[in-house]
């Protein structure tokens, strides 16, 4: 049977694998859209729609960037090492809520307990990075406590 920490992590894994493959869908959509309109009409309306095509592929390049960026970080994660500091794939048990320090996925439910798949760089992620069980923090005017971590 899997961990949480394995279950969250294949989580954090298909989310990333799902965006990859939207975003290339959305590539090749645009490319043969491109096709397409070199084969269409000349004029001002044709060098919009193609003018239109290339920025919404740039913009699609820019979006393939950053979901390799998060599934380069991902690489990067740990789930095995368990260490009594939190450090990226830690599970971080606190006061207010469970935490995967991993990729900002955001809630993930498992057995009707909602866990955080979190950036190490978000403002929670900072938070928790380097502490141990025990440490005590201030986060959005609220107490923390870490409880656990694993």
């Amino acid at each position: 049977m899997k961990s949480i920490k394995e279950i969250l992590y294949d989580h954090c894994q298909q989310f990333v694998e799902e965006r990859l493959n939207r975003i290339h869908h959305r590539m090749n959509s645009i490319q043969e859209s491109l096709t397409s309109e070199t084969k269409s009409t000349a004029g001002d309306k044709h060098e919009t729609g193609r003018a239109m095509l290339q920025l919404e592929r740039e913009k699609t390049g820019v979006q393939l960037s950053e979901a390799k960026k998060l599934n380069e970080i991902l690489s990067k994660v740990d789930i095995s090492s368990n260490s009594s500091v939190a450090h990226l794939g830690s599970l971080v048990t606190t006061s207010t809520g469970n935490y995967f320090l991993s990729i900002s996925v955001g809630e993930i439910i498992i057995d009707k307990v909602a866990y955080f798949a979190i950036g190490i760089n978000t403002p929670i992620g900072k938070m928790l990075l380097g502490k141990t069980v025990g440490a005590r923090f201030l986060f959005n005017g609220k107490n923390v406590v870490i409880e656990h971590i694993d």
